[in-house]
């Protein structure tokens, strides 16, 4: 199955929480959540269906998860298999594996408007790591690595006016940024706190687990 390629809007209302996946449209008045006629699950007879079940609430945590970073079940499922490995709390080191991904790096330090848009600059070679091209969105990123934007002209003026439409960004503590220059540092490893997505992510572990 490929990525899914439908209206985005329906999966932040299948969730019942902001996913941003339209960037700067939702936190204006046109996201579907903020309009109590459409804030509901998708499909003509979500008003009658039925409490879900103990699987379908830990389901609905790992979808939840997986749309927010878009990626795969693959995918997924291999970053909980490193996030087992190590000796840390398995829930905690799973969402911290899937904070230092490149494209939510670039999404966090305002580069793109949108983790779907920062997967495109990163596969356009848009994006460099410690100076050198690095196409591959889910590359992760390690203490003291440099995050800069390629050295041309078509790409500042991509990166200068996504972030002119964003505005200033609001860059979480583990991340450092130089607006004059583009350049973002890492500065340390994220944490549980810089995860802004509503998640319980024990739930998640329960379900994987078995």
């Amino acid at each position: 199955m490929g990525r899914y390629t439908g209206p985005s809007c329906r999966l932040c209302r299948r969730e019942g929480v902001k996913l941003m996946l339209k960037g700067a449209r939702c936190e204006t008045a046109k996201c579907p959540l903020e309009r109590q006629w459409r804030n509901n699950p998708p499909g003509m007879h979500s008003w009658r269906r039925r409490r879900s079940s103990e699987y379908g609430i830990r389901l609905r945590e790992k979808q939840k998860v997986k749309r927010y970073y878009g990626i795969f079940e693959r995918q997924f499922m291999r970053y909980f298999s490193m996030a087992e490995r190590q000796k840390t709390n398995t829930g905690a080191a799973l969402l911290g594996l899937l904070e230092r991904r490149l494209d939510n790096v670039i999404y966090k330090l305002g580069f793109a408007p949108s983790r779907a848009a920062a997967r495109q600059a990163v596969s356009h070679g848009h994006v460099y790591v410690n100076g050198r091209k690095v196409n591959v969105p889910s590359a992760l990123v390690k203490v003291g690595n440099k995050i800069t934007v390629k050295p041309s002209d078509k790409s500042k003026n991509l990166i200068k006016q996504q972030m002119e439409e964003l505005g200033e960004p609001h860059v979480q503590n583990w991340l450092s940024l130089d607006i004059t220059k583009l350049e973002g540092l890492v500065l340390a490893m994220p944490s549980r706190d810089d995860v802004t997505i509503p998640v319980e992510e024990n739930l998640i572990v329960e379900l994987c687990s078995k």
